[in-house]
């Protein structure tokens, strides 16, 4: 038995433990079956509030991803289109940042001087929380979708450009060297040679940046509001609704990791033994 069927099984046993365990201690009294759900979830009479047992949450996480598409106006759309708007907003940011960082990268790591120009810029802006940026870009830009994205391309940008730097900077002089004696122009080395050598660690930050962006998302779209599945969390803990509040926190987690995975994989394609 491999050692990824053997984790795999020890996942599975941990998740039905917790279950488990987490069902059980959700088996409300009878004495509180009188109780109404807003009395329940605002700690009644009894202060017998509690969280939804996963039974709960698996049937509703069933009913909502039988129809996830659904529209039935601006604030009862289906968990489909929710995650459909982040994910454009979360993608579309995140691509002009790759855009603009990487190049970006690119140029500070091969030239001493411009890693010294720029490193003030950087190590200023950097710490500067993301969602810091959402009211000037709310003024300045005065579209709530579009300063989601700007947020989201704040956000990106950091990760990638560092990774990028250092993976070009930090390229091995021979390598280069080699270039030079074959006359190879710097666009040409910059292609042929640093870049295949910098991917790893390029592929690092992206994969830094698509969780932190993914992150950032959800708390902008709680500000910002309309659509998204931040907006979607937040319009059902003002419906009361723990089950949906509970499922949609489960779907950024499921969604998060795939995504995660999928830079992840393409690291893996781009792996190479020096």
């Amino acid at each position: 038995m491999t050692l990824n069927v053997r984790a795999a099984i020890v996942s599975l046993l941990l998740l039905f433990v917790i279950l488990v365990i987490w069902e059980a201690l959700n088996q409300a009294p009878a004495a509180t079956t009188a109780l109404s759900e807003y009395e329940l979830l605002m700690g009644g009479a009894d202060q017998q509030a509690r969280v939804p047992p996963p039974s709960k949450i698996i049937g509703h996480a069933y009913d909502e991803l039988s129809r996830p598409f659904y529209d039935a106006g601006p604030n009862d759309k289906g968990i489909g289109i929710q995650l459909a708007y982040s994910l454009y907003r979360v993608l579309t940011g995140y691509l002009a940042a790759a855009i603009v960082a990487i190049p970006l990268g690119f140029i500070i790591g091969m030239s001493p001087l411009m890693h010294k120009a720029l490193n003030p810029f950087i190590q200023v802006l950097r710490p500067i929380s993301p969602l810091a940026w959402m009211p000037l870009a709310l003024f300045v830009i005065k579209d709530s979708e579009q300063s989601a994205i700007f947020v989201i391309f704040i956000c990106s940008i950091w990760p990638m450009l560092i990774n990028t730097a250092f993976g070009v900077a930090t390229v091995r002089a021979d390598w280069v060297n080699v270039a030079k004696t074959h006359e190879l122009s710097q666009l040409m080395t910059a292609f042929s040679v640093i870049l295949p050598a910098a991917a790893p660690t390029i592929l690092t930050g992206m994969r830094i940046s698509i969780g932190i962006a993914w992150l950032v998302i959800v708390a902008a779209e709680m500000l910002v509001g309309g659509t998204g599945i931040g907006y979607y969390v937040w319009n059902e803990w003002n419906n009361l609704d723990l089950n949906s509040v509970i499922f949609s926190i489960l779907m950024i987690g499921i969604v998060g990791m795939l995504l995660d995975l999928a830079l992840s994989g393409v690291s893996r394609l781009i792996q190479y033994e020096e």
